[in-house]
């Protein structure tokens, strides 16, 4: 089973930038669908930015902040996050799925994000 791994998180004051990138250790098929998700203390985990097909997706929180690059040849994908709020404060994870439907069969351990004000 292929392993995804996020690295890129840390401490930053609002309104700086962050860029997550995540990447396989092993695998021998390609992710046709890559996805940013997120959870903060207490809430659920939910969909930041998704990447597929060429076709890019945001939640509403994040469009015009942040942006998603995703590159299945190499099986990675980025989260380049600008203008961050304490509100973009959580762990993120990195997700890939080899078809386009939405679900994600493969996912990272997660990487924090902290947005001090």
């Amino acid at each position: 089973q292929a392993l995804l791994v996020e690295s890129g998180g840390g401490l930053v004051q609002a309104g700086g930038s962050l860029r997550l990138s995540c990447a396989t250790s092993r695998t021998f098929f390609t992710f046709n669908a890559m996805a940013w998700y997120r959870q903060a203390p207490g809430k659920q985990r939910e969909l930041v930015a998704a990447v597929s097909g060429g076709r890019t997706d945001y939640s509403d929180s994040v469009k015009g902040r942040f942006t998603i690059s995703g590159d299945n040849t190499k099986n990675t994908v980025d989260l380049q996050m600008n203008s961050l709020k304490p509100e973009d404060t959580a762990v993120y994870f990195c997700a890939a799925d080899r078809r386009i439907s939405g679900q994600y069969t493969y996912w990272g351990q997660g990487i924090q994000v902290t947005v001090s004000s």
